[in-house]
């Protein structure tokens, strides 16, 4: 049982451990907030340039707290960061910055986490909000020592200006490589996009509606019906844009989160970006080899090829699913390790915005309620012991 007389430690500054952070303070409970960073939000400072929103902002904010007033529909990246400081604000959350935490072990009080400097730190209750973005996930593809020219991920690219006049191979068409893909490809980088599978692609809007908020709505109908307007929404994107650029996967878009928008497609379409449909089977000293045998130049291999759960402080003490993510007993709570919490780990169509806020609430709920318990606990086990001492 965890000791009520420790703070909460949460781990990880983002929208994630700020929403948290604000719940355990409406509960007036004690908690540290430690961001491995230079400041809170520092993942989000560090994201490329042009990054907006395609969530909009009335599904895209924390609890308890609205966009300012004037606030676009599709917040910019600028415009989130700014909202990330004046929550901070709001709710008078301190951050402890440039405190990473290395490891996570449980302890005759409940937790200790070690942080990168040596410094151990003990909790009664542990809550990870450390999101995916700290975590990139790379392949290992043969070869790659060959190759003369660039390897980034898409965590690291910043602006189209340095590619200019190079020839960019992109990996992957998640939102993050279909963003990025538009984005040279306007700025005249000569990009082809690899695609392996397919993709499935949304309207950002329908009549003016952001689509996450259709899907917010969707999810609530049984699942023939949610797939019934699925197959309407591609029918109407087919007539107003026509046949699609890309295979449809064998997954829908209900059960994994789709390409949303359609500047990639426009941008292939006009012929200012290639795709080549195949998968990446080695670096070749120029360029790369396809897994149809074909070859290619290139400059820069830039892999957008999404992130995995960043748990890497819990080590075996956790088990996980196929993507990565710790096992739950419901949205928040590990099914391993008593007084262990995980907020913004749930992702879908709706939004990971939208999940951490009702996610928040939750796990501040679950570890007030502990706390309730673990002081009772140790009220009645201090009163047997002063009843002992006087007999």
């Amino acid at each position: 049982m965890a000791d009520a007389a420790l703070p909460v430690l949460v781990v990880g500054a983002g929208p994630a451990g700020l929403a948290t952070a604000a719940e355990l303070t409406r509960r007036r409970l004690p908690f540290r907030l430690l961001e491995r960073g230079p400041s809170l939000g520092s993942t989000w400072e560090n994201l490329y340039d042009s990054l907006v929103l395609h969530t909009g902002r009335h599904l895209s904010t924390l609890p308890r707290r609205s966009y300012a007033s004037g606030t676009p529909l599709f917040p910019s990246r600028q415009h989130f960061l700014r909202y990330l400081r004046e929550y901070a604000r709001a709710f008078s959350i301190a951050v402890e910055v440039e405190r990473d935490v290395v490891a996570l072990r449980r302890s005759s009080r409940g937790w200790c986490a070690t942080l990168g400097d040596g410094t151990l730190v003990e909790a009664g209750s542990v809550v990870v909000a450390t999101g995916i973005v700290a975590n990139p996930r790379t392949p290992d593809i043969p070869g790659r020592e060959l190759f003369r020219g660039h390897v980034l991920h898409s965590v690291d690219y910043r602006r189209a200006d340095p590619f200019l006049g190079q020839r960019v191979l992109v990996v992957g068409v998640g939102n993050s490589g279909g963003e990025i893909g538009s984005e040279l490809a306007r700025a005249g980088v000569d990009v082809t996009m690899l695609v392996r599978s397919g993709a499935n692609v949304v309207p950002l809007t329908i009549a003016g509606i952001p689509i996450q908020y259709l899907s917010s709505v969707v999810r609530t109908l049984p699942r023939p019906a949610q797939e019934w307007v699925v197959r309407q929404v591609q029918r109407i994107s087919e007539r107003r844009r026509g046949a699609p650029v890309f295979p449809r996967p064998a997954h829908s878009s209900l059960d994994e989160i789709p390409l949303i928008g359609f500047h990639l497609v426009d941008a292939i379409k006009s012929g200012i970006a290639k795709v080549k449909l195949a998968g990446l089977a080695r670096f070749t000293a120029e360029g790369v080899c396809f897994t149809d045998a074909s070859e290619a130049p290139f400059d820069t291999v830039l892999f957008a090829t999404g992130f995995a759960p960043a748990l890497s402080a819990l080590g075996a003490r956790i088990r996980t699913d196929a993507r990565g993510f710790a096992l739950r007993s419901d949205r928040v709570t590990s099914c391993d390790q008593p007084g262990l919490y995980f907020v913004g780990h749930n992702y879908d169509s709706s939004g990971g915005l939208s999940n951490i806020r009702r996610d928040a609430p939750i796990a501040a709920a679950h570890i007030a309620d502990c706390r309730v318990v673990a002081a009772r606990m140790r009220g009645k086990r201090e009163a047997a012991v002063r009843a002992a001492e006087n007999r």
